[in-house]
């Protein structure tokens, strides 16, 4: 299997303040010229002390995924949600041509999360909200699909799926099937350590992956998020946040 480890992301913030990010853009890894990998526009995994509040600000043309690994927030929009987010009821905000929201941590510890900048098929499309809650924090053993364009909890209004897992110690995991024939996949290790095409992928770190077979091996245990994207499928690159950064 042919697997390409990512450079890690650019960090900001500082965690003894109560937040703290790390942005990791694919494409940077990968050339080409965009510093996404199709509908992939990045992904940031955060760390976010209890009774900080990320204040009102605007989104365009971004699909976000909120997925929450630890701690919990409350959600506000301009679409008129108050809604709290933990790590079984996750959301998906498809910004569209106009959104703004907020979100204070409430104190059940730090959030622990990534934000998942994904593209929308085409801009200015409508804004919505989507919550969806899936009951168990961890999908043990198994892929659970949380996002896609269709008979996903959470839509995606792109070719773009989200999936997770996690895999006991010493356990293996073979990947899913393709969601589309040339789709390629992106591994993010969110917590613990696996090997994957014989290359050793720790908590934080992300890979390429191109083969349409294969499993992760386990070694110790470890929580997995897997991106997969169709890159020859129409998508919009000028978003707000999901947006190209590499001039043309």
């Amino acid at each position: 299997m042919d697997v390409t480890k990512l450079r890690r992301g650019d960090r900001m913030g500082d965690p003894t303040r109560g937040f703290a990010v790390e942005i990791i853009r694919p494409g940077l890894s990968l050339g080409g010229g965009d510093s996404g990998l199709g509908a992939i526009g990045r992904i940031d995994r955060a760390t976010v002390a209890p009774g900080h509040v990320i204040g009102m600000h605007p989104h365009r043309d971004d699909e976000i995924l909120t997925y929450v690994r630890a701690g919990r927030m409350l959600h506000r929009d301009t679409v008129g949600n108050a809604e709290e987010i933990t790590a079984t009821r996750l959301m998906m905000m498809n910004a569209g041509h106009t959104f703004q929201h907020e979100e204070c941590m409430l104190d059940h510890g730090p959030v622990e999360a990534l934000q998942i900048f994904l593209r929308p098929r085409a801009a200015d499309l409508g804004p919505k909200v989507q919550f969806h809650d899936f009951g168990e924090v961890l999908s043990r053993g198994k892929w659970r699909l949380i996002a896609g364009p269709k008979g996903a909890p959470l839509e995606v209004r792109a070719q773009a799926w989200v999936s997770d897992a996690h895999v006991a110690a010493g356990a293996a995991l073979s990947l899913p099937p393709l969601p589309a024939p040339d789709a390629v996949r992106l591994l993010h290790v969110f917590g613990g350590d696996v090997e994957v095409g014989g290359l050793t992928l720790r908590a934080g770190e992300t890979a390429y992956l191109t083969a349409e077979e294969g499993r992760v091996q386990a070694r110790s245990d470890a929580d997995l998020v897997l991106f997969a994207t169709d890159p020859g499928a129409p998508f919009f690159r000028g978003g707000m946040f999901s947006g190209n950064v590499l001039a043309d």
